[in-house]
C-alpha cells in the first residue's frame, strides 16, 4: 500500500523507504529478457516459417531454401490446391464430429472414473492397480484388430471414438485434485441429503474447473490429431479424418511433382509447400479454443499435481 512506502515528518517532508522503491532495471535483468527473448523466437520462427514456406511459390522456395525472414512474392496455390480437394471437407465433417464426440465422452468416462476411485469401495486398491497396470501393457494390435470387427464398427467413426475412452494419467490426476477437496464439503451436502452424483455436478465440478478445462483442451488436440485408428479400420475415403485425407492429398501432390504429362503445366507449388499449409489448416480450428480456455489452462497445470 502507498501508506506504507511514505513517512512525512513534522516539517512536511516526505520521505520515500528505500526498500519499497521499485528495482531499477539492472544488468542480470537485461541478460534474463535477452536469453528470454532469443528463446521466444528460437520457439516461434518453426510456426513463422512454415506459414512462409504455404504461401510463397516453389521458386521462390528453391532460392532461399526454405530460410526466409519476409516472403518476396506470395502465391495461395498450396491452400487452393487443398482446398480443391472434395475429400477435405469430409475431413473437416468427420475430424468435428470425432473431436466433439469424443472429447465429451473421454471427460465422461474420465470423470466418473475419477471420482469412484475417492471413494472407500470394497477392493478398491485392487481395482486401481488394474486401471495402472493398462498404462503399460495392453493386449496387443492383433486382439484389439479383432475386438473392433467383432463389435462391428469397422470403417465407422465409432472405431476412432470408442476404444480410447479414458487417459489414465489424467484420470489419475483429476482423482488425485478430487482427493485434496475438504471432505466436510460432501459430508455436509449428505446430511442435506445429496447424493453421490449431485454432489459430483453441484459441488466437485464446479470447483475443479480450471483442472478439467485443462485436460479438455488435451483431450481435444489428441482427437483432432486422430489418424491411427483410422488407418487400420477406415476403408473409405468419405470417413477419414482430417490428418488421413491430408497425408493423401500431400502424396497426390508428391507424384504429380515426379511425373511429366505433356500438356499439362505443373503448378508452382511443390510437396513442402502443400506440407505446410497442412500444418496452417491443422492447427489453425485447434488452436482457436486456446483464447476461451486460457484463464484455466495456468491454473489447471498444476492442480491434482501434488497429492497432500
Amino acid at each position: 500500500m502507498a501508506e506504507a512506502n511514505v513517512r512525512i515528518d513534522k516539517k512536511g517532508n516526505v520521505h520515500i523507504n528505500k526498500k519499497n522503491r521499485i528495482r531499477r532495471f539492472g544488468l542480470a535483468d537485461f541478460i534474463l529478457l535477452f536469453f528470454l527473448t532469443l528463446l521466444g523466437i528460437l520457439i516461434l520462427y518453426p510456426f513463422y516459417n512454415t506459414l512462409l514456406v504455404s504461401i510463397v511459390p516453389n521458386t521462390v522456395y528453391l532460392r532461399y531454401q526454405g530460410l526466409m525472414l519476409w516472403p518476396p512474392a506470395i502465391t495461395w496455390e498450396a491452400y487452393t490446391f487443398t482446398f480443391k480437394s472434395a475429400l477435405i471437407w469430409y475431413g473437416f465433417k468427420n475430424s468435428i464430429i470425432i473431436t466433439l464426440g469424443g472429447t465429451v465422452y473421454n471427460m465422461f468416462l474420465t470423470i466418473l472414473c475419477a471420482y469412484a476411485l475417492t471413494k472407500p469401495v470394497p477392493g478398491g486398491k485392487f481395482i486401481r492397480f488394474a486401471i495402472v497396470f493398462t498404462m503399460y501393457f495392453s493386449g496387443g494390435l492383433i486382439p484389439f484388430y479383432l475386438l473392433i470387427k467383432n463389435l462391428g464398427l469397422m470403417d465407422n467413426l465409432l472405431s476412432m471414438i470408442l476404444p480410447t475412452g479414458i487417459n489414465i494419467m489424467y484420470m489419475l490426476i483429476i482423482s488425485n485434485y478430487f482427493k485434496s477437496l475438504p471432505p466436510s464439503l460432501e459430508e455436509s451436502a449428505k446430511i442435506d441429503g445429496a447424493t453421490d452424483l449431485r454432489i459430483l455436478w453441484s459441488i466437485i465440478l464446479p470447483l475443479s474447473l480450471p483442472l478439467l478445462a485443462t485436460f479438455t483442451l488435451y483431450y481435444a488436440v489428441e482427437r483432432w490429431n486422430e489418424w491411427y485408428n483410422a488407418m487400420l479400420f477406415v476403408k473409405s475415403v468419405e470417413n477419414w479424418p482430417l490428418q488421413n485425407v491430408l497425408r493423401t492429398i500431400i502424396n497426390d501432390v508428391n507424384m504429380m511433382a515426379t511425373q511429366n504429362i505433356p500438356g499439362q503445366a505443373k503448378p508452382d507449388i511443390q510437396g513442402d509447400s502443400i506440407k505446410m499449409s497442412s500444418i496452417i489448416i491443422t492447427m489453425a480450428p485447434i488452436m482457436c479454443l486456446y483464447p476461451f480456455l486460457q484463464r484455466y489452462f495456468l491454473s489447471g497445470l498444476t492442480l491434482g499435481a501434488v497429492k497432500e
